[in-house]
């Protein structure tokens, strides 16, 4: 059986002409002379007319077989240059998929197919050309993580052989704030191993999750709690929820992201402001929101927060501002328990809200 699709097309194609071809022909040879006898309408018991049938017959049988012969090679033949173009028609468009697909193996995501088909040709282009830009953007999103892991550990590493180097030389003396200062910066390195490690997790889908009925206002409230005495320590008053809404999640993630969009409300609230927690129940979901009267988000950046690494204030520390992956965990752990986690703001300089939504249990 050959390898080529066009080829293949090609064989069926004259298969199925071939089969018809002798249906047709089995079918004229069989009935064809019982049909001409009683059309010629030979009397029985009449020796001329039945010498004239036989010898008719004869001739008409002949001529038949030879006009089969001729119509079958006029019908082979017109059959393959029809079955040729039909083949190559129809595997055109394959064929360009085969090419495109193995460019892209080759690392050229950019490459994209004509979805100008009808039919089930063109909804298979447009299926590959999502893929193609699906794995274009995995790419992008994979060239620009390494780059940003590298400008991220670049810091704290030139910070660490600075010092080694200058204890190493004795130009810097080892007391107990250069011994605070190193562990900082392990530390720093620790954590943004870890996250970059449960973000991969999480996007991967990998984290064990442990979904239950879970009251989405308790767990807020008593996250919120524990951010009570820095909320007090700057005069920022905030609102915690009540009980008796439940979702179906996984309580540790949900305490962890309420952790995280409390933490970010607070670093960027002004003193004296308010931050407040509000727990809904919409219809199928439960809605978790966090809202501050901070800076606030332009309209390009309510997306852009929940990119890895992204800073809303490029001159703020990563020290002080956090490894810059936690929006981007958030968005991971709630599309891994079935929801989704947003941003919404007015504009600068009007606060911004960040969202969950969960599954109603």
């Amino acid at each position: 059986m050959p390898r080529s699709l066009r080829a293949r097309l090609l064989i069926a194609f004259l298969v199925v002409g071939a089969a018809a071809l002798a249906t047709v022909g089995v079918a004229v040879l069989l009935t064809g002379p019982g049909y001409f006898a009683d059309a010629m309408g030979h009397l029985p018991g009449d020796p001329m007319g039945e010498a004239m049938a036989n010898d008719t017959q004869a001739a008409f049988t002949d001529a038949m077989r030879r006009a089969l012969v001729a119509a079958t090679l006029i019908a082979i033949a017109t059959a393959t240059v029809v079955s040729l173009l039909v083949a190559a028609r129809l595997a055109r468009p394959i064929t360009a998929l085969a090419r495109a697909a193995r460019r892209i193996a080759g690392g050229h995501y950019a490459e994209r197919v004509p979805a100008e088909e009808p039919g089930e040709l063109g909804e298979l282009a447009m299926s590959f050309n999502e893929m193609a830009a699906s794995l274009e953007d995995t790419e992008r999103r994979r060239l620009q993580l390494v780059g940003d892991v590298a400008h991220e550990l670049r810091t704290p590493l030139t910070t660490l052989d600075g010092y080694l180097e200058g204890l190493e030389d004795g130009v810097v003396e080892p007391s107990a704030q250069t011994w605070r200062l190193l562990r900082t910066e392990t530390a720093r390195l620790t954590r943004m191993v870890n996250d970059l490690a449960e973000l991969w997790r999480a996007e991967a889908r990998q984290l064990p999750l442990h979904t239950d009925a879970v009251d989405v206002a308790v767990v807020a409230s008593e996250v919120g709690e524990g951010f009570a005495a820095e909320a007090r320590a700057r005069a920022i008053t905030l609102d915690l929820p009540s009980g008796g809404i439940v979702a179906t999640a996984d309580r540790d993630r949900v305490a962890q992201i309420v952790s995280n969009f409390l933490s970010n409300a607070l670093r960027h609230a002004p003193d004296g402001s308010r931050v407040a927690i509000v727990v809904a129940r919409r219809g199928a979901v439960v809605r978790l929101s966090v809202a501050d009267e901070g800076p606030g988000l332009a309209a390009d950046q309510l997306e852009a927060v929940f990119e890895r690494f992204y800073r809303v204030d490029p001159a703020r520390s990563r020290a002080v501002g956090g490894s810059g992956i936690g929006l981007a965990i958030v968005r991971a752990l709630a599309e891994a328990m079935g929801g989704q986690a947003w941003a919404e703001s007015a504009g600068p300089g009007k606060g911004a809200t960040f969202h969950l939504e969960l599954p109603a249990a």
